[in-house]
């Protein structure tokens, strides 16, 4: 006669996993206590950093020129004036690629050119009227006067409100980086950098 065996389901498991413990969410509170439990050597850690980070502000080169209110009115009504000035293209332009590929200007002189006698359907011809104001004519968009430098001397001359420094193109890569570091530590803006001041290591 067979023996009753017990059911698989009345059974208990060999090895049974044991539940893994329940991780406490980390509360408001402990996030104010953590500070006080590393103790005071948190805020000294992160003085420097932060006093090296006002250094570079203090060094860092003026974004616009300063600039008194008439010329910056001026400023302004050139920008105006260069979205409303027409492009102008040589004559026949459309007509051949090498005329127009380079965006050049050349006066029509023909004796019965359209665009000469300013037929309304042509395009434009460079007249003086279309010029930008005269005290800020050369300025660039953020109204620094840009200035070709060579050497370490010429960049003592400059007015770091008011110029910028453009580092000629006959200057090596050698004395150029040397060039544009004493720049950024006389806080003068260099248009033509190599080195972005975000670049730097």
């Amino acid at each position: 006669m067979a023996e009753p065996t017990e059911s698989p389901a009345t059974t208990p498991p060999a090895s049974a996993p044991a539940e893994a413990p329940k991780r406490r969410r980390r509360t408001s509170d402990d996030a104010a206590a953590k500070p006080e439990a590393m103790g005071a050597t948190a805020p000294a850690a992160t003085a420097p950093a932060t006093r090296k980070k006002d250094d570079e502000e203090e060094r860092r080169a003026p974004r616009r020129a300063t600039l008194p209110a008439d010329l910056k009115l001026l400023l302004a009504t050139r920008g105006y004036l260069d979205g409303k000035r027409p492009l102008f293209v040589r004559q026949a332009a459309h007509r051949y690629g090498r005329i127009g590929r380079d965006e050049s200007w050349r006066r029509p002189r023909g004796l019965q050119s359209k665009q000469r006698r300013h037929y309304g359907y042509r395009s434009k011809i460079v007249r003086v009227g279309y010029r930008s104001p005269a005290a800020v004519r050369g300025l660039t968009p953020a109204g620094f006067r840009p200035v070709i430098v060579h050497s370490r001397d010429e960049l003592d001359g400059l007015d770091a409100l008011r110029d910028a420094a453009v580092i000629a193109r006959t200057v090596g890569t050698r004395r150029r980086l040397v060039l544009e570091e004493e720049a950024r530590r006389l806080g003068i803006r260099v248009l033509n950098p190599i080195v972005k001041p975000g670049e730097e290591s």
